[in-house]
Parts: structure tokens; sequence; C-alpha cells
């Protein structure tokens, strides 16, 4: 059974000791990519992501930083990486051990309350179906002898782990996603959205059978689904094409719209093209900005929970903090272990504006919600 436990912030977690996917740190006390991009002999130009063994290499760096920042005479030597995605996290926390030379345990967990629980060990990484196992995880980390102390760090995954709990509260970060794409196609197309075809397309795009055409990139997914607004496309034939092996990935789709940018309806669409069109052959993983600007308003407007709001309710309609991550990292950090949070979701998407900045706005993990956890 679930209860709330107070409100709490991310940054009460770990302070701005964060770096979302340009990796450039909330703190800017330390190094950002291009700062260590000579220095590390980074293989490729283009921002790694995740699983990329240059990602790794970045963030261990600002985790030494981090230390030395803390704890002038302290050496990391242990890694502890808690998330929620035993692919990308388990493979992130495998490269992070490697580019820092570390030992290592990391804890993959959601929520599967109609299944009985389980938890297995496997290749330094303690999975379970219960968030509720964290305390369980770090009673393991005793018997093996693992230290938590100066000499270690926590990373902790923030989408789907801190916020928004895998299993139990993920749905709404998903939900203020596609907000943002909604909001962004809607403005664009104006009277010619068409918010049921809309959706169609989305969710249909959205599954993993389509991820060779669309990367997996919401970014992309986004575009598609403004430029399938237009005249341009018809969505069973773009179906169809991909289908068919006509249509192999979103390059050649917006190839397509590039040849055709004279038969936009608007020069909004085309002003937009152009931006994505430009970001997309500089290598930028996220060019679609005016969607990831919106994206971040409808993530801030789900943090927080109304006076009198219930549970059941608020699981759905709002992110709130996972207790049990917050609990395990309060204690880390005071038996003087560096805690760290990592996030895939781009900048764009997680900072206001400058001008929403003046305005009191602040980062995602700096804004106030309220954390739910197993009784």
């Amino acid at each position: 059974m679930v209860t709330f436990f107070g409100k709490s912030s991310l940054f009460d977690i770990w302070g701005d000791f964060i770096v979302y996917r340009n990796l450039v740190p909330a703190d800017q006390r330390l190094p950002a990519i291009g700062d260590l991009r000579q220095h590390l002999s980074l293989q490729s130009p283009n921002l790694p992501r995740k699983t990329d063994s240059d990602y790794a290499q970045v963030v261990a760096e600002q985790l030494r930083q981090a230390r030395r920042l803390e704890l002038p005479g302290a050496t990391l030597q242990r890694l502890v990486f808690i998330g929620d995605t035993r692919l990308l996290d388990a493979t992130a926390f495998q490269n992070l051990c490697a580019a820092g030379g570390w030992q290592g345990w990391a804890f993959i967990g959601r929520d599967e309350m109609g299944a009985e629980r389980s938890d297995g060990v496997e290749d330094g990484v303690y999975a379970s179906n219960r968030w509720s196992a964290l305390p369980d995880f770090i009673a393991f980390l005793g018997k093996q002898s693992f230290g938590l102390d100066e000499q270690t760090v926590l990373v902790i995954d923030m989408d789907k782990t801190s916020i928004g709990a895998r299993g139990r509260n993920d749905k709404v970060v998903d939900e203020a996603r596609l907000e943002g794409v909604r909001l962004t196609v809607a403005e664009l197309l104006g009277k010619e959205f068409n918010e049921d075809a809309f959706r169609a397309v989305y969710h249909e795009l959205n599954r993993p059978v389509y991820h060779a055409f669309t990367a997996d990139n919401q970014d992309y997914l986004a575009y598609i689904c403004l430029m399938l607004g237009t005249s341009l496309f018809q969505f069973p034939v773009l179906v169809q094409d991909i289908q068919n092996g006509k249509m192999h990935n979103f390059f050649e789709f917006i190839q397509q719209v590039e040849r055709r940018r004279a038969e936009m309806p608007s020069a909004g669409l085309i002003e937009i093209h152009d931006q994505v069109w430009r970001l997309v052959q500089q290598g930028d993983p996220t060019p679609f900005k005016a969607f990831r600007y919106n994206e971040y308003l409808a993530t801030a407007a789900r943090f927080g929970v109304p006076p009198g709001e219930a549970l059941e309710t608020a699981l759905f309609q709002r992110i709130m903090i996972t207790e049990e991550v917050r609990q395990i990292a309060g204690d880390m950090r005071r038996r003087g272990v560096l805690v760290f949070g990592l996030s895939d979701k781009p900048d764009e998407a997680s900072f206001p504006s400058s001008e929403q900045a003046r305005k009191g706005m602040q980062p995602l993990h700096r804004l106030e919600t309220l954390c739910v956890g197993e009784a």
C-alpha cells in the first residue's frame, strides 16, 4: 500500500549535482562536455547518448570533480546506481564502472503490485519488482562488505526512478510528454489541427515496431506527427511505405519534406521545418526545440498536488518523488556518500527559458512535489 510522505524536491536529494541529456551539469562549478572533449579524447563530435562509452567517460569525470568539490582529499572507488530499466540503466551503470575504474552495484526497480515480489541478482545488478526492496538492496551491499562512505558515489536516474516511479507513477511522465507534443502540433497547425487524428498517429508510431523508423526519438516522432497533420503526407500511405521498406528511417522522411518545402501551407511550418532540418544535419538529437519547451511547461505543471486531492487521483495526474529513493539517498549522504542525479531528459524540457526564469519558474529538479512510497 502506498501513501504520502510529505513534500520535497529532487534538489533536496542531490542539490544541483545533476546532468541532463546535454551533459552540462546544473552546478556550474562542474565541467560540461565541451570542457572535457579534448581532455578525454572523445571519439565522436556528436552528443553521446546514455549507453555510449563517451557518455560514461564524461559523467565519470564530472563525478570525480563533484567529489573533489565536496571533499578535496577523497577519491572515488565505488559506484552504486539506482535505475528503472534493465537495458539502458544497467548498460549505463556498467559503462560508468569501466570508465571510472570502480567497483559497483546497481538496483533496477519497478512496481508490479499484481505479482508476487521477485528479487534477482546477476552480474552486479540487483533487480526487483518492488521499489520497497531498496532497503533490502542496501542491506545486501552490507553483507557483501561493499563500503558506503566518502569513497562511494550514488548515481540516481531521475525519470521514472526518482520521480514518476516505473510501475507506480510513470504514466504521468508519459502524459506530460504527449501533452507537449499535442500543444506544439496544435499551435503550429491552428484550425487544421485534428486531435483525434493526431492521437491515432502518435500512439501508432510510438510503438516499438516503428523504432527503426523513429529511432525511438520523441523529437522525431513529434515532427512526424506535425507533418502528417498537413496535406503533404497521408498516414496510411506512410505506414505502408515503412512496412514495404520504401521509407527506412526519419532522415529519409525529413529529406522528403525538404524536397517539398515549397508546398507547406504556412510560413510558420516552413520556419519550424528549417530549424529542425538544420539541427538534424548538425547531429543534434533534440532538434524539435519548440516541442521540448512545451514539454517543460507540461511537465512542470504536473509537479505538486492540490490540497485534498486523493492519492489514487494524484498518482495518475501528478508527478511525485519516490519516497524509497529519497530515504536511501538521505541515509547514504549522511554516511558521506556523494549523491548525483542523471537524466536523459533534454535540457530544453528540463529548464525554464530566461524569461520564464525571471518570472520565478524553476528547473524540474528544484520543483517541490509530494513524496509517495509503500507504508
